[in-house]
C-alpha cells in the first residue's frame, strides 16, 4: 500500500486525537450523574443500532455478486431498498408518533434482524423482500431514535443545550469509530477467518439483538401526539401543514435533502473517481479513513455547539466547503491531466480528490450533530417522526433516479451537480437564519410587550 494513504490516515488520527485530548473548560459542559447515565444509555444502544448497519455496507454489493447477479439486477434491488424506505418507511415511520417511539425502534431492530437472514438465500425474489425490510429498518433508524431521545430528554426535564452533547458523541461513536471497527470485524469475519459474506450480517443481526434487549430492559415510551381520534392520514396532515405553515421547517427539509442527497450520491461516486482506469485502491482502508475524517467532523462540531455558536451560522461555511470539495473531481478532470495507463496506483488527480473527500466527510461529520440540533428546535413534538420521515421522501426519491441513470451522465456532470445542491443548500441556510432572527426578535418583542404594566 502506498504511503500516500498512511500519511492522510496518520495525519487525521494525530489531529482527531490531538483535539479530543486537548478540551478545555470551554469545550466541556457542567452536566449531573443522572443526565450522564441517560446519555451513555442512549449512545450504548446507538452504537449496537448503527454497527448492526455499518458491519452490512462492505459486503452488500459483494454478496450479490458472488451468487450471480449483474450490475443492472443489483442496481435494481438497491433501488427498491431507497423505494421501500421513500414508500413503506415514511408510513411505518410515521406511526411511531402514535404508537410510541420505543415500539419503533424495536421494529427497526426486528426489521433489520429478518433482512440479514434473507442473504442466506440466493433467490432474487427473497433478497428483494430483505432489501424492502432494511429500506423500512433505514428510515426507522434516522427518525424513531432521534424523535425518542428529543422527548425523553424533556420528558426527564434535562437542560435543552445537553441536547447537542448527546448528538455529538453519539456521532462521534456510531457514525465515525464503530463504523471502522465494523468495517474492520466485517473484513476479519469474511475473509481472514474465511466464514465467507454472508458472516457479516449475521453478526449485525447478533449486535441489533443485544440492542433491542438493552431497549426493552432500559428505555421508557414515549409519544408524539397521543389524541385518540387521528389516524395515519391525519397525522400526515397535520405533518404536512406543519411544513407548509412554517418556512423554518420547510427550509429545514430542503437543506437534509439537498446535502444527504449529494451524501449518498456520493456514496456511489467515489470509487470511480479515485479509479477511473482502473487503478488499484485500498477500498476499505479508504473507508476507515472517510470514517475518521467523520470523527474529525463530529469533535469539531461538539465544540462549536458547547461554546453555544449559532448553528444556523456556521453551517453555511460548511455547506459552501462541501460544495467546493465535491466540485474538486470536475477541476482537477481539467487541470491535471488524466493517465491513460490501465492499473497502477492512485494518479495525482486521484490523491487531490481523496484529500477534498476527507474534507468532505469531515463536513458530514459536522452536519449529523448540528442537524439534530436545529430538528429538536424546529420541528414540533406532536408530529417529529412523521415530519422527518417526510423529510426523506425527496431524499429517497433523489437516490433512486441517481441509481437508475448512474451510468447515462459522465461522473464530472454528477459531481458537478452535487455541488450545486450543496451551494444552494448554504443558500437555504442563510435564509433559515435570517427568519429564525426575525422570528426569535419578534416573540422578544411581544413578551417585552406583554410584561409592560397598563397606562394609568
Amino acid at each position: 500500500m502506498e504511503v500516500f494513504y498512511y500519511l492522510v490516515f496518520g495525519g487525521l488520527a494525530a489531529v482527531v486525537a490531538g483535539l479530543e485530548l486537548g478540551k478545555s473548560g470551554k469545550d466541556r459542559v457542567a452536566t449531573t450523574p443522572a443526565f450522564n447515565a441517560f446519555k451513555n444509555n442512549y449512545i450504548l444502544v446507538y452504537s449496537l443500532m448503527m454497527s448492526g448497519d455499518w458491519l452490512q455496507g462492505p459486503y452488500v454489493y459483494y454478496l450479490y455478486s458472488q451468487y450471480g447477479f449483474d450490475k443492472g439486477d443489483i442496481g435494481r434491488l438497491f433501488i427498491a431498498g431507497f423505494g421501500s424506505s421513500m414508500l413503506f418507511g415514511t408510513i411505518v415511520g410515521s406511526l411511531a408518533d402514535k404508537q410510541g417511539r420505543k415500539r419503533a425502534c424495536i421494529t427497526y431492530c426486528i426489521s433489520y434482524i429478518l433482512s440479514c437472514i434473507t442473504k442466506h438465500s440466493p433467490e432474487y425474489k427473497i433478497l428483494m423482500i430483505g432489501r424492502v425490510l432494511g429500506g423500512i429498518a433505514t428510515s426507522l433508524l434516522f427518525s424513531a431514535f432521534e424523535s425518542w431521545l428529543v422527548a425523553e430528554h424533556n420528558k426527564r426535564g434535562f437542560d435543552p443545550q445537553w441536547l447537542s452533547i448527546t448528538f455529538s458523541k453519539a456521532i462521534f461513536l456510531g457514525n465515525g469509530l464503530v463504523a471502522i471497527i465494523a468495517g474492520l470485524f466485517a473484513n476479519l469475519l469474511a475473509d481472514n477467518l474465511g466464514f465467507g459474506p454472508v458472516a457479516p450480517f449475521d453478526a449485525a443481526a447478533c449486535f441489533l439483538a443485544i440492542g433491542m434487549a438493552i431497549i426493552l430492559s432500559s428505555w421508557s415510551e414515549n409519544y408524539g401526539d397521543t389524541s385518540d381520534n387521528k389516524d395515519l392520514i391525519a397525522q400526515f396532515k397535520v405533518a404536512a401543514k406543519a411544513i407548509a405553515s412554517d418556512e423554518k421547517i420547510a427550509l429545514l427539509g430542503a437543506i437534509q435533502s439537498l446535502f444527504e442527497g449529494s451524501m449518498y450520491t456520493f456514496v456511489f461516486l467515489w470509487t470511480p473517481a479515485l479509479s477511473p482506469n482502473d487503478e488499484e485502491i485500498p477500498h476499505g482502508f479508504i473507508f476507515a479513513t472517510f470514517m475518521l475524517s467523520s470523527m474529525l467532523g463530529s469533535s469539531i462540531a461538539s465544540r462549536l455547539l458547547a461554546r453555544k455558536l449559532k448553528v444556523e451560522g456556521y453551517m453555511q461555511i460548511v455547506f459552501s466547503i462541501s460544495a467546493f470539495t465535491l466540485f474538486l473531481p470536475v477541476v482537477t478532470n481539467f487541470l491535471v491531466p488524466p493517465s491513460s495507463v490501465k492499473g497502477g496506483g492512485i494518479s495525482f488527480g486521484g490523491c487531490l480528490q481523496l484529500l477534498g473527500f476527507c474534507i468532505f466527510e469531515s463536513c458530514v461529520g459536522i452536519f449529523w450533530p448540528s442537524i439534530m440540533k436545529m430538528r429538536s428546535q424546529y420541528i414540533p413534538e406532536e408530529a417529529r417522526s412523521t415530519i422527518m420521515n417526510f423529510f426523506r421522501i425527496p431524499l429517497n426519491l433523489f437516490v433512486c433516479v441517481v441509481l437508475y441513470n448512474v451510468n447515462a451522465f459522465p461522473i464530472t456532470v454528477m459531481f458537478g451537480m452535487c455541488a450545486i445542491f450543496l451551494f444552494m443548500a448554504a443558500i437555504l441556510q442563510r435564509r433559515l437564519m435570517v427568519v429564525s432572527d426575525l422570528h426569535r426578535s419578534t416573540k422578544a418583542v411581544e413578551m417585552t410587550g406583554e410584561d409592560e404594566p397598563l397606562n394609568p
